[in-house]
């Protein structure tokens, strides 16, 4: 027998796509209109949502942050009803809409990671160079040593 995937899970997708796409379409609040979901996580009981989000531009700006997540929660009740709607289910899961930050914690690690990538290049390319001044200092004075 095949493993079956939870219901949890497959309504926490579904639900990802009908909230962008109720965003898009139904949403005109101008401080939800450059956020994306990154990723929803639902309770087995299907009653409770966490809606994961991040915005498209500006999403240094802490301020800009937390703007959007009180615009997504002024809405939360639109995007309950409409939602639930769309997908059909008897109860409308409540929802939670919190910033992403793990793809700002993947990018500050990747930006370390190539610091220290060109900090080793610029020390590897560096004592190359040194190793060859020192071979040919010790071999011209092996040169005159030897005279």
């Amino acid at each position: 027998m095949p493993s079956e995937v939870k219901r949890s899970l497959r309504v926490s997708s579904r639900l990802a796509k009908e909230l962008a796409w109720v965003l898009t379409k139904d949403c005109r609040d101008p401080r939800v209109t450059k956020v994306t979901i990154t990723r929803v996580t639902m309770t087995d009981d299907l009653r409770q949502a966490r809606i994961y989000v991040r915005l498209l531009q500006g999403g240094e700006d802490e301020k800009a942050r937390k703007e959007a997540l009180v615009g997504l929660s002024k809405a939360s009740g639109m995007l309950r009803a409409e939602s639930a709607r769309r997908m059909g289910l008897r109860v409308a899961p409540e929802l939670a809409f919190l910033y992403d930050d793990g793809q700002d914690h993947t990018t500050r690690i990747q930006h370390l990671l190539d610091e220290l990538k060109a900090e080793d290049f610029t020390r590897s390319k560096n004592e190359k160079s040194a190793k060859p001044e020192k071979s040919e200092k010790a071999a011209k004075s092996a040169k005159t040593g030897a005279k």
